[in-house]
């Protein structure tokens, strides 16, 4: 083969192999995302990584988001600079807007939910992949809050109660320590927004909670016995898992419960038993893990399709 041909060709294989790496690359997703596990999201708890899957709330919500939520730590919106309220529409605040996540936002009293206590100290357990500067703040519904309506920027409180700036990735997870305000009962919304100031992007989630009637409160609001409340103010069965701790104690995983298909008719919440504590799907240890795993399988690949389109150029070089 003349040298010329043989150039032409070898510059072929290298333009192909390029364009294949490029390609690859593009479409796979990026890394640094991250969610709440504990007290659990929604976008956690039914993904097939959260283990609620099988409730109605779930199975409604996939079934109007027309896909699973597989990607629960990619919630995010970019270049929001902290407009919030002028950048995620009312009734979207659970999707963030995103047309992919459309089945958070449904309006209903049986999303799996976390039992806490006003008044009580939280700690808020955020799965994340990698460490990213920013801020967290925490905001809880207003007292009267409405679960059978569209969540909106008026349920919410100007301020946030808690922020949170830098934390310490461990373990996989930031862990977030506040005081939970102590005039709340019934069920609610714990509403979280992650500004990252390392990417230019803003994360939000939504955790059902419930805290225990006015009935009940007093005898529970200081001790978060961990025994689940329906709305009539009669407690229930004391539950031998854990509910939620002092900040100053080792972090422990609040209970969670969900409302039967009955019980939310009826505005009841009945104890569904708690679940295990959930474990992040990446941990600071193994941050390329989880979620963004295409990413170095798409690597890997490319690199054996630079390495081949290499070869072969070298070999025609030779003829």
């Amino acid at each position: 083969m003349p040298r010329t041909t043989a150039h032409r060709t070898a510059a072929l294989a290298v333009s192909v192999t390029s364009s294949l790496l490029l390609g690859m690359w593009a479409a796979a997703p990026a890394v640094a995302h991250g969610a709440p596990t504990d007290p659990v999201s929604r976008v956690y708890g039914c993904s097939p990584d959260g283990g609620e899957t099988g409730t109605a709330a779930c199975r409604a919500a996939v079934a109007a988001n027309g896909s699973p939520f597989t990607a629960w730590d990619n919630l995010r919106v970019a270049n929001v600079n902290g407009r919030d309220r002028q950048t995620v529409p009312d009734g979207e605040l659970c999707s963030g807007g995103l047309p992919a996540y459309r089945g958070l936002d449904l309006a209903r009293a049986d999303w799996p939910s976390t039992r806490l206590a006003p008044g009580a100290s939280l700690t808020m357990r955020y799965a994340s992949t990698i460490p990213h500067t920013g801020t967290f703040k925490l905001y809880l519904t207003k007292p009267g809050y409405d679960p059978a309506k569209p969540l909106t920027w008026s349920d919410l409180p100007e301020k946030p109660f808690a922020e949170v700036t830098d934390p310490t990735l461990t373990n996989g997870a930031y862990r977030l320590r506040a005081t939970l305000p102590s005039d709340r009962t019934g069920r609610h919304v714990l509403y979280t927004i992650w500004q990252n100031s390392s990417t230019p992007d803003t994360y939000y989630s939504c955790s059902d909670v419930v805290f225990p009637t006015a009935k009940s409160s007093g005898a529970q609001a200081g001790a978060g016995s961990g025994s689940a409340t329906n709305d009539s103010g009669e407690s229930a069965a004391p539950s031998p898992t854990k509910s939620a701790e002092p900040a100053k104690s080792a972090p422990q995983s609040p209970t969670r419960t969900e409302s039967s298909p009955t019980a939310a008719h009826s505005g009841g919440h009945t104890e569904a038993g708690a679940a295990p504590e959930s474990t992040p799907v990446a941990s600071a240890a193994d941050s390329d893990s989880g979620p963004s795993t295409p990413a170095v399988a798409g690597g890997a690949a490319a690199v054996l399709l630079l390495t081949g389109g290499a070869a072969l150029a070298l070999r025609l070089r030779r003829r």
